[in-house]
């Protein structure tokens, strides 16, 4: 086919049939009928694919197959990019108009929007929703009970008009003729017969007006029923009330009178008037105070302090109340004139003078003596910190040639003897109230010094709620150096002067709330007596382990305040900063300090007992314990032992058969003799106790508890078998034949329970084995074949849930691959739009402007054809 694309158009059509004329007539009318509309597009499609065959792309096959139908072959990109224009035409860029509209409509129907209801869900709240809304706003309700009825009557539930109030009279001739007339003409007859001949035409359909009177006439039935059913219930209810009088005449005649009903009626009458004023005076509930808040908690706890402070001082010095003073007590406790048979307790002295409680023959001041003995005190206890105090000094470390020991706070202790310790007789005063935030302890110690002990956690709990951190800015400082001042009263009381243990428990809960509330700076002064209590440690070590004078063993203050850590802090923790370091600090004292006297051994056995309660949570090894309590029960009790390198396993005791351990051992006699008790901590630790046979059997003991407690919490070790095997040993080389029942008894127990612990922890044992793995196979190299396809590792995976996790990846490929496609093809199409916009936009602008630019210069241009006007006249008029 040559020749123009003109020509080879209308070639195409000639070949097509369709550019023959039809012919006139009605041949011409049937032959155009016949030619289908569908068929002559599709052959103009044909016709125009082939007059353009490059709108029409074909897919080259890799191994094409003949006879194959394969989808995507052939396609049109001309017609596909039109179609997608003309969609974007119908989506894209009906939204672009409507942008900013608020004309649009809005779909408000009751669950539209909802995807979770489904479509009968929707009909019922719609449903509902318009029957809420007929009952509420309707303007005339058939259902109110107050709208008037039809002749007093409701014609609801009426089939007929028969008794409805609408009657014939009885004088008219035609009753039923004129019946009928009234139901078919007046009321339209809606209401027939349901007998009549089905031979009939078929009932007409009622109007709107008719339904509406059955309607009407129906509501208005069930109202009349109603009304007649109140009036019966308002004759019978009249009808038992004035019958009421009868029944009670009945019920209370008396001689024929009617008196008793009477004087009934009135107490009846009395009694109702009683509860009716009853009623009027009970007190009604009122609500409760809010919850305060903690700096207004503080707030009033320190008022009451102080005004309990003033009252005090007040009765302290005799002074009268005054009637402006909040504090002063109301005028109906005033004290009154002494009486005949008072018990002299509450009276007002005849001459008018008041002693404030103390008592005849005292003033407010209290006794002279008392004075006196408190001055004599402050000068001793004044002389005492001038020549035999001692500061927390650090000293110099390299000075170790001096070998000067750094004190902890305990050497405040030699300040004041325990005789100064004891609380005065403060009856006649009373306990303060109020006091300053002490800074050190020796204003800590100056404000306790007149206070009895059991008062002295009363004091500090009134310091704290007087320096509330809520309260002034500075409080917060000054709690936070009350928790290191407090540290060393307990460090003072448990000194070797004072020796006071009772009071340190008290002291813990305030501390521990001063550690919670400033954990950072409670650890600061935790730590430091830590650091005090290891130099201290390490100098005794270098002035020699054994010498006599050597301070190693931790002293009374120090173990309290080693328990003091165990009571505030958390000791399960893996790494804390207290705990560790105090950790660390008794294992050393375990593992390098060695025995001299009995104290060493009860300090030992303290620190065992300390480890005892730190790692009951996390049940850690340590190995200086086991260790220590072995070493005690062979320094302590008689046993077949007769050299070092006799003892068994491992245990590392380099003082065992000193000359100084030696004289540890308990003798025969005591063994024979004495019963164990608990141990005192403070008389064992003297220096030069009493009853040591006593002390002696009292610490066995107290080893003997300790290794089966520790025994017990090993249990679970791996290594416990070789933990409780010397352990064992040693108990069992022990000769406590002679000693009594009790310690023998004792002594048995542990053996029986070492004894099973070990048995159960050899039978849990399994020997070592080789890690057991699965046979690796030979490998291969033998290709694999699928007859199916060559591209089977793609395809058929033999792994069902590989392959189908390998087929929704490439699904997800090509529907993201899809969809940038389709997105950047809306940008596109948009950015045209957008474009097309703008450059109307500018289009219009541009005329506009050229409008008001031609208007300017129109009159621009008149304006100057004025001027030359008027500039010709003047000319004129000057040649004139």
């Amino acid at each position: 086919m040559g020749g123009s694309q003109l020509t080879k158009l209308k070639e195409a059509l000639s070949q097509a049939g369709l550019n023959r004329k039809p012919p006139a007539g009605k041949k011409r009318k049937r032959e155009s009928n016949e030619l289908d509309n569908d068929k002559r597009a599709q052959k103009l499609n044909v016709i125009k694919q082939k007059l353009n065959p490059f709108d029409t792309t074909y897919t080259k096959l890799k191994h094409d197959v003949g006879g194959r139908k394969i989808k995507g072959v052939t396609g049109n990109p001309q017609q596909s990019k039109q179609a997608g224009l003309e969609q974007r035409k119908k989506t894209l860029l009906k939204e672009h108009k409507l942008k900013g509209h608020a004309g649009a409509i809005i779909d408000r129907r009751i669950g539209e929007n909802d995807p979770t209801m489904t479509p009968e869900e929707r009909m019922l709240e719609r449903f509902t929703k318009e029957r809420q809304r007929a009952s509420k706003g309707a303007a005339f309700n058939l259902e109110d009970e107050d709208e008037l009825t039809h002749y007093g009557q409701s014609l609801s539930k009426l089939d007929d008009f028969e008794g409805a109030g609408l009657g014939l009279r009885d004088d008219e001739d035609d009753e039923d003729d004129d019946q009928a007339t009234v139901k078919h003409a007046h009321f339209g007859g809606f209401d027939e017969d349901e007998d009549e001949d089905e031979d009939e035409e078929p009932a007409r359909k009622k109007s709107k007006a008719e339904v509406m009177a059955e309607v009407i006439a129906k509501s208005k039935q069930h109202k009349f029923e109603r009304q007649m059913e109140r009036q019966k219930d308002d004759a019978a209810r009249q009808q038992l009330d004035d019958e009421l009088n009868d029944i009670r005449g009945l019920l209370f005649e008396t001689g024929g009178d009617d008196k008793a009903t009477k004087a009934l009626a009135k107490d009846e009458d009395k009694d109702y008037d009683v509860n009716v004023k009853e009623l009027v005076l009970d007190k009604r509930a009122k609500p409760k105070d809010r919850t305060k808040t903690e700096e207004e908690l503080a707030f009033e706890a320190k008022d009451a302090l102080e005004k309990a402070e003033r009252k005090r001082l007040r009765r302290m010095n005799g002074e009268d109340w005054d009637s402006s003073d909040d504090d002063a007590p109301s005028r109906k406790k005033e004290r009154r004139p002494a009486g005949a048979d008072d018990l002299e307790d509450d009276f007002q002295p005849e001459n008018g003078a008041d002693w404030g409680g103390l008592g005849e023959g005292l003033d407010a001041n209290g006794d002279e003596d008392e004075d006196g003995s408190e001055d004599e005190d402050v000068e001793d206890e004044e002389g005492e910190d001038e020549s035999g105090s001692e500061g927390d000094s650090s000293g110099d470390e390299d000075d170790e040639a001096e070998m000067e020991e750094d004190d902890l706070p305990t050497s405040l202790s030699t300040k004041k003897s325990s005789t100064s310790r004891k609380a005065k007789d403060t009856s006649s005063k009373g306990l303060p109230f109020t006091f300053p935030c002490p800074e050190s302890n020796e204003e800590f110690l100056s404000i306790v010094e007149d206070v009895p002990e059991k008062d002295v956690p009363v004091v500090i709990q009134r310091i704290r709620a007087l320096h509330h951190p809520s309260l002034a800015v500075d409080n917060k400082f000054k709690l936070q150096s009350l928790t290191g001042v407090l540290i060393d009263y307990i460090l003072h009381i448990t000194s070797p002067i004072e020796r006071n243990f009772a009071l340190v428990p008290p002291i813990i809960p305030h501390l521990y709330a001063l550690s919670e509330s400033y954990p950072v700076e409670s650890a600061t002064h935790f730590v430091s007596k830590l650091k005090l209590m290891q130099k201290n440690l390490t100098r005794g070590l270098a002035q020699g382990a054994t010498s006599p004078n050597a301070r190693t063993w931790p002293g009374p203050c120090e173990l309290a305040f080693l328990w003091t850590i165990s009571e505030v802090w958390s000791t399960s923790d893996m790494n804390h900063p207290v705990v560790s370091p105090a950790r660390l600090l008794m294992g050393s004292y375990l593992g390098l300090c060695r025995v001299r006297s009995l104290s060493d051994i009860a300090s030992g056995i303290f620190l065992c007992n300390l480890f005892r309660r730190f790692e009951e949570l996390s049940k850690r090894f340590v190995p200086e314990v086991p260790n220590f309590l072995t070493s005690a029960l062979l320094f302590l009790a008689p046993h077949r032992f007769k050299q070092y390198e006799s003892l068994p396993g491992s245990i590392f005791c380099p003082d065992f058969d000193s000359e100084q351990c030696r004289a540890l051992k308990i003798s025969k006699q005591s063994l024979r003799t004495l019963e164990p008790q608990m141990p005192s901590l403070a008389q064992v630790l003297d220096p030069n106790p009493t009853d040591v046979e006593q002390h002696k059997l009292n610490l066995l003991c107290t080893v003997l508890e300790l290794v089966g407690q520790f025994a017990e919490m090993y249990r679970g070790v791996h290594g416990n078998v070789e933990i409780l095997r010397p352990m064992l040993d040693v108990l069992n080389g022990l000769k406590l034949d002679s000693a009594t029942e009790a310690l023998k008894s004792k002594l048995s127990s542990k053996v029986d329970m070492l004894t099973r612990l070990i048995k159960f922890a050899l039978e849990e044992r399994r020997p070592l084995q080789l890690q057991q793995h699965k046979p690796i196979p030979i490998a291969t190299y033998i290709p694999k074949f699928d007859n199916a396809t060559s591209s089977y590792l793609r395809r058929n995976d033999p792994d069902h849930e590989r392959a189908e996790a390998s087929k929704l990846r490439y699904q997800y490929k090509q529907e993201r691959k899809g969809a940038i496609r389709e997105l950047r093809k809306d940008a596109k199409f948009m950015a045209v739009v957008k474009h097309k916009e703008q450059e109307e936009k500018d289009r219009t602008y541009k005329d506009k402007m050229n409008r008001l630019q031609a208007s300017l210069e129109g009159e621009q241009a008149e304006h100057k054809k004025l001027d030359r006007e008027k500039l010709r006249d003047k000319k004129r008029a000057g040649r004139k």
